[in-house]
């Protein structure tokens, strides 16, 4: 089954009303509702992409370590993709499908790394509860997501229903006031610094099979050889 065959599937589940989310369809519509917002404000398509410089940062992981990208690529490409956090099923679904696709990047001389606005805390639970080989980084207020064009703020009707309905409070979860998020989104960066794949969706249920970034990282070996 495919990455996106298991979020259908799981989004089926959920958006039935049946146990055991139970969720009002209310509370759906109020889920599509931003999504169609989302994808009708464009910012998916101002976001950084292929051939485009990407952004330098310097970010801890979970465990306080300092992960610099210029000294990743340094080493060879760099895929990097953008997690919600721990309380999202399809972004744990997301990282899981890319755990699992790890020995084929790192063969092909690529690093990953995930970068989430979430607590380091947070980010220890997620590695651990995922089983992943690869680092969530810590981008505290979403610093590094603004500067790749991802960043966006929540309206109100949607915070109302993280914090009565979800019980997911952004701004304990992200140690962050502002209730903002990261839209989920994957990079291949080049040694140079270009990206060289870019996948932005602000349907956070839609996610591309992971494999799809395997050519790209060919291409960057080969020119590379």
């Amino acid at each position: 089954m495919s990455l996106q065959e298991k979020l259908d599937a799981f989004k089926a589940v959920v958006e039935s009303g049946a146990p055991p989310y139970n969720l009002p369809r209310e509370i759906v519509d109020a889920m599509h509702r931003h999504t169609d917002e989302l994808i009708a404000s464009g910012q998916a398509g101002r976001a950084r992409k292929a051939g485009d410089q990407a952004p330098v940062f310097t970010l801890n992981d979970a465990n306080g370590h300092a992960v610099d990208l210029g000294d990743l690529l340094a080493k060879g490409p760099v895929v990097v993709t953008f997690y919600r956090g721990v309380w999202c099923p399809y972004c744990n679904m997301d990282l899981q499908a890319l755990e699992a696709v790890r020995a084929d990047i790192e063969a092909r001389g690529a690093t990953m790394v995930a970068i989430s606005m979430q607590s380091a805390a947070n980010s220890r639970k997620s590695v651990a509860q995922n089983k992943l080989g690869f680092p969530i980084l810590n981008d505290p207020r979403g610093e590094v997501a603004d500067a790749f064009g991802l960043r966006f703020a929540l309206p109100d009707y949607l915070i109302d229903v993280y914090k009565n309905v979800f019980k997911n409070d952004l701004t304990v979860v992200n140690d962050d006031p502002s209730w903002t998020l990261p839209m989920p989104a994957r990079y291949v960066i080049g040694q140079d610094g270009t990206i060289a794949y870019a996948e932005v969706n602000p349907d956070y249920t839609q996610r591309p099979d992971p494999s799809e970034m395997l050519p790209t990282l060919d291409r960057l070996q080969q020119a590379a050889a």
